[in-house]
């Protein structure tokens, strides 16, 4: 446990030097890329990511439909663990563009459609399926007006379904609006943390750095049927007359058998007094801040309602029975102990083993391994060092995190065995147990809808060669490090109990009512302060929008870690008061049964909230993630309860004086 608190600081003071260095370099940028300058008329083509729809959450390849395909063939871009993880496949395309020249461009024309590809484009514009463009890293935004409103999404739609009509029509005309800053270089020096990796533009450097930075990337899709014995004629980028996207059914492409689709675009450049550093503000608009602040709100309501019943029992319950305890003579104090009641009856038993004390090792260890990853992931993020820029960031840095944390996760689990056991004897199969648990859990889960997104053809599909580089990333550095953290926990003094363990187990009286029912109802404090910020967390996973409020999510994650302690020590006294001595996995369970709710809200948001979500594979695909987070989110949740009440329990037995 200490281990991961050691090694925090020194990765927070290397990014401090970092922002330090470029405080002394006249202005500096986190989140991003690194900037890329053009010059007027200079050459720059757009990529294209999978295709991704929110009824369906299956990605599929853009070139999986007769798109036109760039003359020297499809190249796919290099991407990191994250993209492949969340089935980006980003890929080179035919769309250029020249710096500052405004055009009007023929692509291609298909030829005749088959049966399959009909079908294929029917079903892709029935299931809601987005393209995805991007351009020197920006995605490309699409703007509506709604009842007065501006209303923005990334992406345009393979083809629409006009209402009372059996006809599907494809977007086969693309206006952009490419929205471009002139920078001077004029001495400002830029950091970025993106895909490029960190760089600074240096003196030498600013008069080649001097051009026009693309600050922006709009699109306008239409439908327009053109005369393929026309454009047939035509080669790619050819120059064609301005389109007016029509307004009548009969001059868009209809999808059907032997049609042959024209493909064309315009492109408009802007100049914007948007600079570079801003330019993520428009897909980062804040949503809903109202809603969050109220989240916080209601979490610190929670919390100061939980903080005064912990108050009570420490400072008049507690405090009080052991002054008046310790106030007494010997031979009182023996007279007293046959009068006791409540929770100084379990002295002799409280520090008992628990059953399955291997498991809660385990769990105790992976917990610490989760919560450690999350912790400094959204601490991290929250400072603007997870850019959505640099695509799978997150997730990647998540997975390393987790690698590199099977440390602390060892020590943790081992150095809980040794205080159960009093041995070091069982130490080696204790880690080998924590290093393969949760992973274990999550590899047999993926690997299950690996299979379903297989059978679907999907690239949301991990490929053979990703399940190779993830088992050697699981065994040659995760397994290794969570042994040395198991061994380093055998060196580490094992925690005294306070008071002795009586040979024969006292008998815990009988009870109204179960005593887990209390325990799962306690989980539903934990979820008031959590349920609010999931909403918007779904959302952003599911339905593809940008998460980046990350700062209310570090709060959101104190809170709840306060909240979890608060809810596991007073659960943990109200069992012993009662003379129940089982108090390990109780307090485990007191906060970790929040997974609980968080799972049935999982349901609740797929019922309600992912109406359009279609078909038995998405809804398999969407049960299977949230069953991962719902357990990580219990071994996280339940270490924070049971190391609290273990260092409770053990304040309260160590002020009690029985021989």
């Amino acid at each position: 446990m200490g281990f991961s608190e050691r090694k925090t600081p020194g990765i927070c003071s290397v990014f401090l030097l970092v922002v330090l260095f470029a405080h002394y370099s006249h202005g500096f940028y986190l989140p991003g890329s690194y900037m890329h300058t053009y010059s007027t008329s200079e050459d720059i083509y757009a990529k294209v990511n999978s295709l991704t729809s929110i009824e369906t959450e299956l990605p599929f390849s853009y070139y999986s439909l007769p798109y036109c395909k760039p003359l020297l063939g499809i190249k796919k871009s290099a991407e990191n663990l994250g993209e492949l993880l969340m089935g980006d496949q980003i890929d080179n395309s035919p769309y250029r563009f020249r710096m500052n020249v405004n055009e009007s461009i023929y692509l291609c024309t298909t030829s005749p459609l088959n049966e399959h590809e009909v079908k294929l484009l029917k079903q892709r514009t029935h299931d809601l399926y987005q393209v995805n463009m991007i351009l020197d890293n920006l995605p490309v935004l699409r703007i509506a007006k709604q009842n007065g409103v501006n209303i923005q999404w990334t992406g345009f739609p393979v083809g629409f379904t006009p209402p009372d009509s059996n006809d599907d029509y494809i977007i086969n005309h693309l206006k952009f609006k490419v929205l471009v800053h002139e920078y001077e270089g004029n001495g400002v020096q830029i950091i970025g943390t993106g895909e490029e990796g960190m760089g600074v533009i240096s003196e030498a450097d600013q008069k080649k750095a001097s051009g026009f930075e693309i600050v922006g990337f709009e699109v306008v899709p239409c439908s327009v049927k053109y005369d393929p014995e026309v454009m047939t004629k035509l080669h790619m980028y050819d120059g064609i007359s301005p389109v007016n996207c029509p307004l009548e059914l009969e001059k868009s492409q209809i999808i059907r058998e032997r049609e042959r689709i024209s493909f064309t675009y315009e492109v408009e450049f802007v100049k914007s007094d948007i600079k570079w550093p801003s330019r993520w503000d428009a897909y980062l608009k804040m949503e809903g801040a109202r809603v969050h602040w109220f989240s916080v709100l209601n979490s610190l309501m929670v919390i100061t309602f939980l903080a005064g019943i912990v108050f009570v029992i420490f400072l008049r319950t507690v405090r009080r029975d052991l002054t008046r305890y310790e106030e007494l003579d010997k031979e009182a104090q023996a007279q007293m102990n046959e009068e006791l009641s409540g929770w100084k009856l379990v002295v002799g038993d409280v520090f008992r083993e628990p059953d399955c004390p291997k498991l809660l090792c385990v769990m105790i260890g992976d917990g610490v391994q989760i919560t450690g990853m999350a912790a400094v992931t959204i601490v991290f993020a929250a400072f603007g060092f997870m850019s959505p820029a640099s695509r799978g960031m997150l997730l990647t840095g998540m997975i390393i995190l987790y690698l590199f944390l099977g440390t602390a996760a060892g020590y943790a689990a081992v150095r809980l065995w040794r205080t159960l056991k009093g041995t070091s004897e069982g130490w080696r199969s204790v880690s080998w147990s924590v290093a393969c648990f949760f992973p274990g859990i999550v590899f047999v889960i993926l690997t299950i809808l690996n299979f379903i997104l297989w059978g679907s053809k999907s690239t949301g599909a991990i490929p053979i060669s990703l399940y190779f580089i993830l088992l050697s990333l699981w065994f040659c550095i995760s397994v290794p490090l969570t042994l040395l953290g198991g061994f380093l926990g055998t060196r580490a003094e094992p925690i005294q109990y306070p008071v002795r363990t009586n040979q024969i187990p006292r008998e815990i009286p009988a009870r109204k009512y179960p005593s887990w029912l209390l325990v799962l109802g306690a989980g539903t404090l934990p979820f008031g302060t959590l349920f609010i910020e999931l909403f918007f967390i779904l959302s952003s996973i599911w339905l593809g929008r940008f998460y980046y409020v990350f700062g209310f999510l570090l709060i959101v994650l104190l809170l709840l870690v306060i909240v979890c302690a608060e809810v596991s020590v007073v659960l943990t006294y109200m069992h012993l008061c009662v003379e129940d001595w089982r108090w390990w996995w109780k307090a485990f369970f007191a906060s970790g049964s929040v997974a609980l709710y968080v799972f049935l809200y999982s349901i609740n948001y797929l019922v309600f909230d992912l109406q359009s979500l279609s078909g038995p594979v998405s809804a398999i695909l969407y049960l299977g993630y949230s069953m991962i987070i719902a357990i990580a989110i219990m071994l996280s949740t339940g270490t924070v309860g049971f190391i609290t009440s273990f260092y409770f329990v053990h304040y309260l037995f160590s002020s009690v004086k029985i021989d």
